[in-house]
């Protein structure tokens, strides 16, 4: 019998057990392997993927839902990608259209690349937004933030549950409930016992990548990522909204530097859910 197309190949459910076939699919791409991150994309979210006849992924891609199980109100749509030797042959596109087909009346989002954006866009999705990718040795300045930081408790998870889904605008409490297993730090500022802002950092090859960052104002982010900085020697990686331009600048102004520009896109609705203003950053831009 022939071999059929790859574009007519069945789109499957990834688990953990394709956490390396996965990272191997990413390196191929020239991209880091990153299996901490898709370890934790594909037990919070849902991944697919389409097998190689030959062994290991065609494509692959990550969905994390938000809101009430069964019935989500957004999904994130990260990790998108399709085997170097395969690519420009409509795999990636086969595979998107099926999970928007899945979705189905679900909101979506994304964050896209110059090369990924033309795809999203013939998909129907609309770009909304922009995050700025930063990286490099935190050198922390002269005056001392007057916001009070510490590393985050158990006690505080109830806290930081309530705070996020004030400012995502949905309930995520299956993903933030995995960050202190997954970060290397996860700090809280506070006020007067209360508490109004928190950030993690996370291991990522040889940086660590500042996400979620969630703060009442401009101020309070600086001392949560000052803070992180101050507690670790590997330089600091993170995607800040553009509409943050005092945060973006002051990030450069500590010693990060710019490293590349993503489309925030969404289908279904025209702007993102919940409070940009105290939205720094994000998890991770595969998870919004």
């Amino acid at each position: 019998m022939p071999t059929p197309p790859l574009t007519a190949l069945p789109v499957r459910r990834l688990t953990h057990r394709d956490l390396t076939a996965c990272a191997d699919l990413s390196e191929d791409r020239g991209w880091p392997r990153e299996e901490h991150k898709w370890g934790l994309l594909l037990s919070a979210g849902k991944g697919y993927g389409i097998d190689d006849p030959e062994g290991g992924l065609v494509s692959a891609c990550v969905v994390t839902e938000y809101g009430p199980y069964g019935h989500p109100s957004l999904g994130a749509i990260g990790m998108v990608l399709v085997a170097e030797r395969h690519a420009r042959q409509g795999i990636g596109r086969r595979l998107m259209r099926h999970v928007v087909a899945l979705m189905g009346t679900t909101p979506l989002t994304l964050h896209a690349t110059p090369n990924g954006r033309p795809l999203y866009e013939e998909l129907g999705f609309k770009t909304t937004g922009r995050a700025e990718m930063v990286r490099g040795y935190f050198t922390p300045g002269e005056r001392a933030s007057g916001v009070a930081t510490r590393p985050a408790t158990a006690e505080d998870l109830t806290s930081i549950l309530r705070l996020d889904e004030e400012v995502f605008g949905i309930d995520r409490t299956h993903v933030i409930t995995r960050l202190p297993a997954f970060a290397d730090q996860l700090r809280v500022a506070e006020e007067e016992g209360r508490i109004i802002g928190y950030a993690a950092a996370w291991p990522n090859m040889d940086t660590q990548v500042v996400g979620p960052l969630i703060a009442r104002d401009t101020e309070t982010a600086q001392a949560l990522l000052a803070s992180l900085a101050a507690h670790t020697d590997r330089p600091l990686r993170t995607d800040i909204d553009v509409r943050h331009e005092e945060l973006l600048a002051w990030v450069k102004a500590q010693g990060l530097e710019p490293v590349a520009h993503n489309a925030v896109m969404t289908y279904g609705i025209t702007k993102l859910p919940g409070d940009w203003r105290r939205r720094f950053a994000p998890l991770t831009v595969a998870a919004g």
